[in-house]
């Protein structure tokens, strides 16, 4: 068992280095972990390309990672639902668990939430890190700790679904095929989505919808209008979508993702890119097509974990490359890049 605890801290923008620091010791309520998976995501990347994303930026150095799992080496003396040898996935935000949102159910909205690896708040890119014991969730034994670091992923589709009503019998449009449309894809058919289409610019990731379980994809050409790819959307359809999960951000998507949708259906936003966009918002509203965000997730993990436990969800074949810890800087650049068609990067801590 290694006795040092390497850490990817991002310094400022461009600026990841790995250091070692203290290993942390468990408080009462918490566990400490024996890091074994996380995922890059497109949120750690944007941290180190740009330093911040809307109101977060990086002020002091912040550990990076917050797709993860790992094995518990240490308990809090509060802790009863772990044990030492425990593999577990980490659910990354602890909220404050007394405000409204909290009370109430909905707590990715509470305003005191720890999340890792969002500034000022470390995530666990390391060999040790310590968490809340009541949001880490034991992994059952045929369920490899990779799966448990994509739960964090999986767990937005979730919520996105939710969000947007997917339900029996659905016609879904998810605009992106990285890896967040991805699990959208995987959690829209497990809920009864009959019909999933998926866009892109790139072949590669509409390859891998394809392969993944899409029965249609669109790819989008450069310079083609909102208005074209929402006609070529309704023409492979034969009818437009009742809902659009769009998970790019991109202002040309969101257009598209509320042109394409049918009158009284649901959009909902999930990819975050400018904190200004022009949409066709009188088109949205003439329509009654309703506009959802969805702002990472709440009570979502133990369907996620339900959905990869039960097969429903194999994001495993998201996984297109493996680094270890020491390999971090090359493995950002390989996720920063998409080099070798990279969709999920995963380190091995």
């Amino acid at each position: 068992m290694p006795d040092d605890n390497l850490s990817a801290i991002l310094y400022k923008t461009g600026d990841l280095r790995l250091e070692n620091r203290p290993i942390p010791e468990p408080q009462d309520d918490q566990v400490q972990i024996r890091m074994a998976a996380v995922g890059i995501c497109g949120s750690d990347v944007h941290y180190l390309v740009k330093g911040s994303i809307g109101d977060f930026v990086v002020k002091a150095p912040m550990i990076l990672g917050h797709e993860a799992a790992g094995v518990v080496s240490k308990v809090g003396k509060n802790v009863t639902n772990l044990k030492v040898g425990d593999r577990v996935a980490i659910e990354p935000g602890v909220p404050c668990r007394y405000c409204d949102f909290c009370k109430t159910g909905r707590y990715n909205l509470c305003k005191t939430i720890f999340f890792c690896a969002t500034p000022p708040d470390d995530g666990n890119l390391s060999r040790y890190y310590c968490h809340a014991a009541d949001f880490c969730f034991k992994l059952p034994d045929h369920v490899s700790l990779e799966e448990g670091a994509l739960l964090e992923p999986l767990s937005v589709g979730v919520q996105a679904c939710r969000r947007a009503g997917v339900t029996l019998g659905s016609t879904v449009l998810i605009c992106g095929a990285g890896p967040i449309g991805l699990v959208n894809l995987f959690v829209a058919k497990s809920m009864g989505a009959a019909v999933v289409i998926m866009t892109d610019i790139a072949e590669n990731r509409l390859t891998k919808a394809k392969e993944l379980g899409a029965n249609f994809t669109v790819q989008i050409q450069p310079g083609q209008t909102a208005e074209d790819t929402a006609k070529v959307i309704e023409e492979t359809l034969g009818q437009s979508p009742d809902i659009t999960i769009e998970c790019s951000g991109a202002e040309s998507s969101i257009k598209l993702a509320i042109l394409a949708t049918r009158s009284g259906g649901v959009v909902t936003l999930v990819g975050l890119g400018p904190p200004e966009v022009k949409v066709p918002i009188v088109n949205a509203a003439t329509r009654e097509v309703d506009i959802r965000g969805v702002f990472r997730y709440a009570n979502c993990y133990d369907a996620a974990l339900a959905l990869v436990a039960s097969g429903k969800a194999d994001v495993k074949k998201l996984i297109t490359h493996n680094y270890k810890l020491e390999e971090t800087l090359e493995a950002f650049e390989t996720s920063r890049t998409g080099a070798g068609g990279a969709i999920k990067v995963m380190i091995h801590c």
